[in-house]
């Protein structure tokens, strides 16, 4: 299965036979195809009532410099910042962060979307990509706040996406851009990087989204279309039964698995549930390269859409979304 990106702020003709194609499980947003809040919710409804099938609607709404919406949206703060106040107050920035990720989740799921790709739990080591979208450097510090993420997610109605498994922020290299290699063994990654991941897992995490990130002393090829990595070591040891996400293909680091169709079937075939197509470019290709697979199966998607009723008019109704604008208005350590 794949979710695609578009290019604008309606849908072109061509993008609606794209969602005829029965491969096609979703449509991810970014700041194109934003305007304004009813805008998107036209766009929204547009993909839905165009589509034969569900959609999942997604975006990246994780505040900082990766927040979509703006305009009539929270402005929400990095998630470095709840790591700064967790050494002076660690109670006071999990409490924030949960807070976070409820307005951020309230706030799409009343504008229609189904699911925002957070949270980050990589650690924050320095990554050219991650910066301050990582809470802390310390895993066991990132394994707390990603539990109060998940929880406010979840109270929020919106399936949580944790990312970038299994761990980006250890390695410099941006993979939008250039190949990423970590040359840990296993065993220290799970000291590390992977110790989020496992409290996500047991907070009840939905989906998880793969890094294309190597570490060749565990896989020969990248996470993002490694056997070993999702079928062994998250699903079978890890006991991971959600959704795995790809990452975009259209990135430089996915390049290492060849051409569009070669690398939407190595990610399938290595594990990948749903690969992401976020370049309106690559989206015909990948298309005809699904033509030949089997259709996939399109219950795990059902699990990840939105949850309770959406709409800004009962949001704002909130009591607690109130609260929350303001305990976050300006939130800022320094």
């Amino acid at each position: 299965m794949l979710v695609i990106g578009i290019a604008g702020k309606e849908l072109s003709p061509a993008e609606r036979e794209w969602l005829q194609h029965p491969a096609c499980a979703g449509v991810i947003l970014f700041t194109r195809n934003f305007a304004s809040r009813d805008q998107v919710a036209e766009l929204t409804q547009s993909i839905r009532e165009a589509a034969p099938r569900p959609q999942l609607i997604c975006v990246d709404q994780e505040g900082g410099r990766v927040q979509r919406f703006r305009d009539g949206y929270a402005e929400l703060p990095p998630l470095e910042e709840f790591g700064k106040l967790f050494a002076n107050d660690a109670p006071a920035a999990l409490r924030l962060a949960e807070e976070h990720a409820w307005l951020m989740a309230s706030e799409i799921r009343a504008t229609g979307v189904d699911l925002s790709f957070a949270p980050v739990v990589d650690l924050g080591r320095g990554n050219r990509a991650i910066g301050n979208r990582a809470f802390h450097a310390e895993p066991a510090i990132v394994a707390e706040f990603t539990r109060a993420y998940v929880r406010g997610m979840h109270a929020a109605g919106m399936a949580a996406t944790l990312k970038h498994f299994p761990g980006h922020g250890s390695v410099l290299e941006d993979t939008h851009f250039d190949e990423a290699i970590d040359p840990r063994p296993l065993e220290a990654l799970r000291e590390e990087d992977l110790v989020p991941f496992v409290a996500g897992i047991d907070a009840g995490a939905d989906a998880v989204m793969m890094a294309h990130v190597s570490y060749p002393a565990v896989a020969p090829e990248p996470a993002g279309y490694s056997p070993r990595w999702m079928r062994q070591i998250l699903r079978e040891q890890m006991g991971f039964r959600g959704v795995i996400f790809s990452d975009d293909i259209g990135m430089a680091a996915a390049e290492s698995a060849g051409g569009v169709a070669a690398r939407i079937c190595a990610h399938l075939d290595a594990g990948c549930d749903v690969v992401l197509v976020c370049p309106p470019a690559l989206v015909a290709d990948s298309l005809a390269a699904m033509d030949s697979r089997p259709a996939g199966d399109t219950a795990a998607l059902a699990s990840l859409m939105g949850r309770g009723a959406a709409g800004w008019q009962g949001l704002l109704a909130e009591a607690r979304y109130d609260g929350a604008r303001t305990a976050l208005s300006g939130f800022q350590v320094g």
